[in-house]
């Protein structure tokens, strides 16, 4: 890692690209939805839909009156999204996109994990649906269960570097790309990439919201502005999620053109899935994250226990 910016700089540098790594996230939410479109024989929406659509959230108001925290639940959750985001490297080796991953590592990137969640089930709570209980019981038991898995590959991660810091952890896969650790331990990252679908809602794991099912949630329950910052965190966390796996098992991201390619692919093997498979039960869904990927897991730390 390189020498860090002044404080002030670097949190320009870091505000500049949490705005972009937004914009990213919404085009690549957009283009997603285009190849899904293709694939079903659709044309699709053009992928700068998700940008106008935000745009447009920004501009209305409200008159729904809730409690304090339904209010705050999308704050919660776009500070989850921007805390990953600060406290990983963006590129590195240019201290403008490294942020203040100096002062970060993994433990501190599992609290940003769950801050999001936590938030939009304590919102929901206040929301006055009556079905709000079961959408919290659902979303906390399924969140559990992939954080897990993913929380395990993180684990045998670091213990195979010797270190929670993400600097260590990029430059300990420098020698070349088979040093990568999704090959040199390819239990912990079979456990990270199958968690990953889990975090990104697609199918089969998306009955948390049931968008074809289910006439309530957040995309209903929220609207105008709030509606348009949840959307922007969830945006933002997705992003970060991508930079956080790129740099555990890729060999980190050193360039502006490795960065998008990376995060593409990453971001398309959990479409691939959603595309593929049909939806699960909340207590397949539940079942299945803690027998396969949890045990791949724990395999991967046992394997460098080994």
């Amino acid at each position: 890692m390189s020498a860090q910016l002044p404080i002030v700089e670097q949190a320009l540098w870091t505000t500049l690209w949490v705005f972009t790594a937004l914009i990213y996230g919404l085009c690549l939410n957009g283009v997603i939805r285009k190849i899904i479109g293709r694939i079903q024989g659709r044309i699709g929406p053009p992928f700068w839909q998700p940008i106008i659509d935000l745009g447009k959230l920004m501009f209305l108001r409200t008159s729904t009156m809730h409690g304090i925290m339904f209010y705050l639940a999308p704050v919660f959750r776009a500070v989850g999204g921007i805390g990953i985001l600060v406290f990983l490297p963006i590129v590195v080796g240019i201290p403008a996109l490294e942020n203040f991953s100096h002062s970060g590592d993994l433990l501190l990137i599992m609290y940003f994990f769950f801050f999001g969640q936590l938030g939009m089930a304590m919102g929901a709570g206040e929301g006055g649906h009556p079905y709000s209980p079961i959408g919290i019981s659902r979303g906390l038991s399924q969140m559990t269960a992939f954080e897990l898995p993913f929380v395990l590959a993180m684990i045998a991660i670091a213990a195979q570097t010797g270190s929670f810091s993400i600097g260590a952890i990029v430059e300990a896969q420098q020698g070349g790309v088979l040093d990568w650790y999704i090959f040199q331990n390819p239990l912990a990252a079979i456990a990270a990439m199958i968690a990953l679908a889990g975090m990104n809602m697609v199918s089969p794991f998306d009955v948390v919201g049931a968008p074809q099912e289910i006439p309530v949630g957040p995309r209903t329950e929220y609207n105008a502005m709030f509606l348009s910052l949840m959307i922007s965190g969830v945006s933002v966390f997705n992003v970060g999620k991508l930079i956080l796996f790129a740099s555990l098992f890729l060999g980190g991201i050193h360039t502006i053109a490795g960065f998008v390619l990376k995060t593409f692919i990453i971001y398309f093997w959990t479409v691939f899935i959603g595309a593929v498979f049909p939806r699960f039960r909340i207590e397949q869904s539940i079942r299945f994250f803690i027998k396969w990927p949890a045990l791949a897991g724990i395999a991967g730390i046992a394997l460098v226990m080994a």
